[in-house]
């Protein structure tokens, strides 16, 4: 199965809103290909699917059904090698992570992410085209 990376900001997409596009690209992701996570991504988003800001709007059994999405379905890597690509340093994480597991596609909606795309030959999509791709690929 190919390898794929969700960024946080798909990931709390998916959080925010059942039946969202983010959520629908993360289901599919889930039996289709391999999430890949790094500690450093997943630690981060913990943290984002944490901040107060999304109290009254992602409750605990929805933040947890998503990291449990997360942590039943992904494979975890660390990253060898530092890249410094990224207009947004802290989004370098995820092309790290990408290159060490040899993902194909980086899903996001994170424009410092995915005016980069393709990156290295490695696609960044948003939600909605990474749905599309996988279901005309289907």
């Amino acid at each position: 199965m190919p390898n794929v990376v969700f960024d946080a900001s798909s990931i709390v997409g998916a959080a925010l809103k059942a039946d969202s596009m983010p959520e629908r690209a993360l289901l599919l992701a889930r039996t289709h290909e391999t999430i890949c996570l790094s500690l450093a991504v997943e630690t981060e988003i913990r943290e984002v699917l944490k901040r107060a800001k999304f109290h009254k709007y992602i409750t605990d059994a929805t933040r947890d059904r998503i990291l449990d999405i997360l942590g039943a379905a992904a494979l975890m890597f660390e990253p060898a090698d530092q890249v410094t690509d990224c207009r947004d340093m802290k989004d370098n994480k995820y092309l790290e992570l990408a290159l060490a597991a040899g993902a194909s596609i980086i899903v996001s909606s994170d424009e410092d992410l995915l005016v980069l795309d393709p990156w290295r030959g490695i696609r960044i999509l948003r939600p909605v085209d990474y749905v599309g791709l996988l279901e005309n690929r289907g």
